[in-house]
């Protein structure tokens, strides 16, 4: 075996190493146990809960050294989640006394899951299933399939739903004054295909499962968003959006900037359109046209890439394709300085 040879294979052997190490801490490359946290998490159910929680996940917690995060049912309410973070090795949770974790742990749990329970049940009295709730942010997902002729009573409709689940939610008590809400609406085809877990599973935990989420966002869908006057949502104030993945997403914004860039270079023959992807609204009424700005520079700046100091408010359909005139709103930025953009 030459020497160029032996060099290669050790040289593949130690990059091999160095991933499986790398792909070990990420848990790949074999399987970085949860075991000994499980066992003590339960352990821990057993002492403080009895007969109440039940371990029914365990992930490793990166980048963290050691601990994982134990995901329990509760016997007693099968809406709510409780999760925690525990390290066996070091005899701790989040790295203080246990007792006290889990005891907050749970008191969140089951909050969460009465939340919960106010959402769909509100929802679903407005003729509205929840099918899933993002987790971040607590916006519901429920099946729409607005048209022109019905988008505005739709939004109306749902609207008057978000105020009756902001209310009986509480708000308007102190610390709990609602600013907004939100509503995704995914199609009836994408809703009728996404997974919809274990029936064994707590309700929140389905309802904000990663595959689910993931399936609902893999396809255009409608985010609409509702203001509130005086702490109360006002139902005739919602304005949709539509959320593409991103490659239809990159796909339209092209389509924007090269079709304003060619009209833009009739007053400026040596315009830039900036990479800029401002939020697009459906204009109020229609699911067929959108508006945004799009921004540019009048000539290049030397080597500098352009940001974008002046702005066009665009109106496209949905290939992006822009409809009627530009509307030039002028300078929105002082050189390399912060946007300022009016309201659309």
């Amino acid at each position: 075996m030459g020497r160029s040879s032996r060099t290669r294979k050790a040289g593949a052997g130690v990059a091999g190493a160095l991933a499986c190490a790398l792909a070990l801490a990420l848990t790949g490359c074999g399987v970085v146990s949860t075991k000994e946290d499980r066992k003590f998490a339960a352990k821990l159910a057993d002492t403080y809960y009895p007969g109440v929680l039940k371990v029914i996940e365990a992930h490793k917690l990166f980048p963290q050294a050691g601990g994982s995060e134990i995901t329990f049912a509760m016997t007693d309410d099968p809406d709510a989640v409780v999760r925690m973070r525990v390290d066996a090795d070091a005899g701790t949770c989040n790295t203080h006394t246990c007792r006290g974790v889990m005891d907050d742990a749970v008191e969140r749990g089951r909050r969460e899951a009465a939340a919960l329970r106010v959402l769909v049940d509100t929802f679903r009295r407005c003729g509205h299933e929840v099918i899933a709730i993002e987790p971040q942010t607590g916006a519901p997902w429920i099946v729409a399939s607005p048209a022109n002729a019905t988008v505005t009573a739709l939004l109306k409709d749902i609207g008057s739903c978000v105020r009756q689940w902001k209310e009986e939610a509480g708000s308007g008590k102190e610390g709990t004054e609602v600013k907004g809400a939100a509503v995704n609406l995914a199609s009836p085809s994408v809703a009728e295909g996404r997974p919809r877990g274990k029936k064994s599973q707590p309700t929140a935990m389905r309802l904000g499962s990663t595959s689910l989420l993931a399936a609902l966002t893999s396809h255009n869908y409608y985010s609409v968003g509702y203001a509130a006057t005086d702490g109360r949502i006002d139902p005739a104030s919602g304005s949709a959006r539509i959320v593409r993945p991103f490659e239809a997403r990159e796909k339209f914004a092209a389509a924007v900037h090269e079709a304003v860039g060619n009209r833009l270079r009739a007053t400026y023959p040596r315009v830039q359109v900036s990479d800029y992807d401002w939020v697009w609204r459906l204009e109020p009424g229609t699911v067929d046209r959108v508006t945004g700005y799009v921004l540019y520079c009048e000539e290049p700046d030397g080597d500098k890439s352009c940001l974008g100091d002046q702005a066009v408010l665009v109106t496209t359909d949905l290939h992006g394709e822009p409809l009627g005139e530009l509307r030039h709103v002028g300078k929105v930025r002082e050189g390399r300085g912060p946007l300022r953009l009016p309201p659309m």
